[in-house]
């Protein structure tokens, strides 16, 4: 088929889709993610998270046959009159623009907004209606003046296409924790190697440091002297008292950071009633009070977690570990889960176990000599990532052998 077989189309917003056909693309990918599916993207929109004054303007692309009308490519972008809520930094390249006398903004960018987790970002049937569909990203930046495009936290296949179509790669570092990976002897000679996961939370300490171990064993005591207990809330047990606890403490930890949440309080009223089954909450009480907690979202298909959001209504030493790492590692384990991703940076989460991982994005550049200087700036930033992470790995927590 040609191009011209296919009808391109421009949407404000994915509520343009039938859910059906989004989520049916999105299963045929190599890594899809709960927050990809429609009701993850339509949330966003209809609680007013993204849209009007937020500088998140939805333009959803699809691509359809002409015969027939199925949907064969999909793409969640938003056009942004700011950087904020990307997790991928690019102040320095706004401010040359500023310098300059160029306007860096708008830019399009493909991505889930907040949402620093890798995963299929083009839906696609197969490479060429990827080509496609990046093409026609291109083609939506020129018409609408934009500065640049940027596909964020994409998987392979998307970054395979961005490099064929000429796109800048550029390299980050998060922080996940995976399962073990050890193997029990086999009984017989060439038999299958069994998969040995942890068998509780203290098996996990196990494989740690001892100056690792025992730090972490002192942090869990002194939550414990303090009075403060947890209870593992998941999917449908979760009540609205939860979510609005939950969301107090949420607006809280913004607010005490001279900042504002990016997420509505309906934001969450829609996960609770359309997407239950992927959200674990963690609730801390000191003296029959509920002083703190925080959220991750799981994916029982991939046996992946995600550390997502958390909030306290007062301060006590050491609460955030256990709510943010301990916790949740301790649900992973008893689970089987494979991993848990910490999200955007930090180094200190290296001494809870979640161990550095390399992160891409793909950068199209509008203006040709900002394209050339931001290129040679990346491939400078590469070899750093590269370093970085060799001394990373150098510091791992882990027990050698």
């Amino acid at each position: 088929m040609t191009e011209t077989d296919y009808l391109i189309e421009v949407h404000e917003g994915v509520a343009a889709v039938e859910p059906a056909d989004w989520d049916g693309l999105l299963a045929a990918q190599a890594h899809p993610t709960p927050f990809m599916r429609h009701a993850y993207l339509r949330a966003l929109e209809a609680s007013d998270s993204v849209g009007g004054d937020t500088g998140w303007q939805p333009v959803t692309l699809t691509l359809r046959q002409r015969d027939g009308g199925a949907l064969v490519a999909a793409a969640a972008a938003y056009l942004k009159m700011h950087s904020y809520g990307e997790y991928v930094f690019d102040w320095a390249w706004a401010d040359a623009y500023r310098r300059y006398g160029v306007p860096y903004y708008p830019k399009l960018l493909v991505a889930v907004p907040f949402t620093p987790v890798p995963g299929s970002r083009l839906l696609a049937r197969d490479a060429p209606t990827r080509a496609l569909l990046l093409r026609s990203l291109g083609a939506l930046a020129r018409q609408t003046e934009c500065s640049s495009v940027h596909l964020l936290f994409g998987d392979e296949a998307d970054y395979d296409a961005a490099r064929a179509g000429g796109w800048m790669m550029r390299q980050g570092v998060q922080f996940h924790w995976h399962n073990r990976h050890d193997v029990a002897p086999a009984d017989q000679p060439g038999a299958t190697p069994i998969v040995l996961p942890y068998a509780d939370f203290a098996d996990f300490l196990a494989s740690l440091q001892r100056e690792k171990r025992k730090k972490i064993a002192q942090e869990r005591r002194r939550v414990g002297e303090a009075g403060v207990t947890f209870e593992t809330l998941e999917g449908a047990r979760l009540t609205e008292a939860d979510w609005d606890f939950f969301h107090a403490c949420y607006r809280n930890t913004y607010a005490e950071h001279h900042s504002t949440p990016y997420l509505t309080r309906d934001f969450f009223t829609r996960m609770q009633r359309t997407m239950p089954q992927h959200w674990v909450m963690f609730v801390a009480s000191r003296g029959g009070h509920r002083v703190a907690c925080s959220l991750i979202a799981v994916d029982h298909a991939s046996g992946a977690a995600f550390g997502r959001y958390w909030g306290a209504l007062e301060s006590i030493p050491y609460v955030h570990f256990e709510a943010c790492y301990y916790q949740p590692l301790q649900w992973c384990i008893v689970n089987r889960f494979r991993r848990f991703e910490g999200g955007a940076q930090g180094e200190h989460k290296m001494a809870r176990g979640l161990m550095p991982a390399r992160t891409q994005s793909a950068h199209w550049i509008a203006e040709p000599e900002f394209a050339r200087a931001i290129g040679s700036h990346l491939k400078q930033e590469s070899g750093t990532i590269d370093e970085y992470l060799s001394e990373l790995d150098d510091r791992s927590p882990f027990k050698q052998g």
